[in-house]
């Protein structure tokens, strides 16, 4: 095993921490199935204990180097997290995420051994490897890019899971803000008060993603340790024992019985899947695209894509906010926009969301693209996103950014000054 800490050390992602001698394999048993909520899980006996103490905190892939046997190398990820994260940015590990795409023993939160989405689970294990990216999970597409670039800009930076804010009251008390990667999409109701306090006491808040705070989920505990599970029912809400005990519904964030949009704390709401569209510049004046060397109407190519959210009046929108960028798309047939918003706050917290999936996957982009590269992304839409992404962290990393940056409401440039009567949409 192999301890490498990823982030930024002059061009390179990762730095070698720690190396175990080599160990005795073995052969573990195959995985369980829990068969009401068809969750895949393990209880494997340990290979090895290691002692973290002295490792930098920060964002971890231990790689397990095999001799002989198929695959060859697999990957853990792992969280050191921040003692402290006063005076900090904090980034947030998107696990729960993870988790919910995660398919290893034969489901996820979306499909089971049939495909359908009558086989999926409906919760899902922390207990069992990762099966994307060798073990990996999420976190090479849609936060190492991110991290990196965090860490080359030399600001002072925390870390922690989204796991860990949920669980600790006052985990993120005096930080200066809170980075959301590329998708960050299941939250606890826990993990979604703790920001909303943040932000509401000055703490800005930067989304590098869309579809955030979209599923509304519940973590309990396995024989391993507290909050190892990861629940949500969905539309089959009901039928979720902790529902039924009076606990809130692991459904969307906007469904009834519990309806609270994403929203009114994000100020942009998901909007639709799937789509690629050009990116299209709205306000080039603005400080957060300073030296991008746009102008309005400029437009990249497959920046927007997979998912998507917009500024939709249809539901709580916190005003006033700036609308960045205004893209048009079309998902299945219905036309719409892609929205890259900035909003300030009473606390002074600023609030930036970039309103596409694909920001954080760009930010690697530096060749001439095409269909095999990034989606298509190009170097232009890579330099474009690097430099807003670095206006946006060292602005936010100076202190609440409201207060210094104030945001002028023009919402209604794009979606007149009335509000349409609320409603829900029924997309992906």
């Amino acid at each position: 095993m192999s301890a490498y800490r990823m982030g930024w050390y002059g061009g390179a992602r990762a730095r070698l921490v720690w190396r175990s001698s080599a160990l005795p394999g073995m052969v573990q048993p195959a995985p369980r199935v829990e068969a009401g909520t068809r969750m895949a899980w393990t209880d494997w006996k340990p290979s090895l204990e290691v002692d973290t103490q002295g490792w930098p905190e920060g964002c971890y892939l231990l790689r397990l180097d095999a001799v002989g046997g198929q695959p060859a190398q697999r990957f853990v990820p792992m969280t050191v997290r921040s003692a402290s994260t006063a005076g900090r940015v904090v980034f947030v590990n998107a696990v729960a995420t993870w988790q919910a795409y995660n398919r290893w023993g034969g489901a996820d939160l979306y499909k089971g051994t049939t495909g359908k989405k009558g086989s999926r689970s409906l919760a899902v294990s922390f207990d069992r490897p990762y099966q994307r990216a060798y073990g990996a999970g999420l976190f090479l597409t849609y936060e190492a890019p991110l991290l990196a670039l965090a860490e080359q800009t030399g600001i002072p930076l925390a870390y922690a899971t989204g796991i860990d804010v949920a669980r600790e009251e006052g985990l993120l008390r005096g930080a200066v803000a809170v980075i959301s990667p590329g998708h960050d999409e299941y939250w606890s109701p826990e993990y979604r008060q703790q920001v909303t306090e943040a932000r509401d006491a000055g703490v800005n808040l930067a989304v590098f993603g869309a579809n955030c705070c979209y599923r509304r989920v519940r973590f309990e505990g396995s024989p391993v340790g507290a909050d190892r599970v990861v629940i949500c029912y969905k539309a089959d809400y009901k039928k979720d024992p902790g529902f039924v005990r009076g606990l809130p519904p692991t459904n969307d964030f906007r469904r009834k019985p519990a309806a609270e949009p994403e929203s009114s704390l994000l100020g942009v709401i998901y909007d639709g899947y799937p789509v690629d569209a050009p990116y299209v510049v709205a306000r080039p004046d603005h400080w957060l695209l300073s030296g991008t060397g746009t102008v309005r109407g400029d437009a990249f190519a497959h920046l927007v894509g997979v998912e998507y959210d917009r500024v939709d009046l249809r539901y709580p929108t916190p005003r006033p906010i700036e609308v960045l960028a205004h893209s048009p798309v079309v998902c299945k047939g219905r036309a719409s926009y892609a929205d890259t918003i900035y909003a300030s706050f009473p606390s002074g917290a600023g609030l930036f969301a970039a309103g596409t999936m694909r920001w954080v996957e760009s930010l690697e982009a530096t060749g001439p693209g095409g269909e095999k590269t990034n989606h298509g992304l190009d170097g232009r839409a890579g330099a474009f996103t690097r430099t807003v992404t670095e206006n946006v962290l060292r602005t936010f990393a100076a202190g609440p950014a409201g207060l210094a940056r104030p945001a002028v409401d023009d919402v209604s440039l794009h979606y007149g000054a009335g509000a349409p009567p609320a409603g829900v949409l029924t997309g992906a």
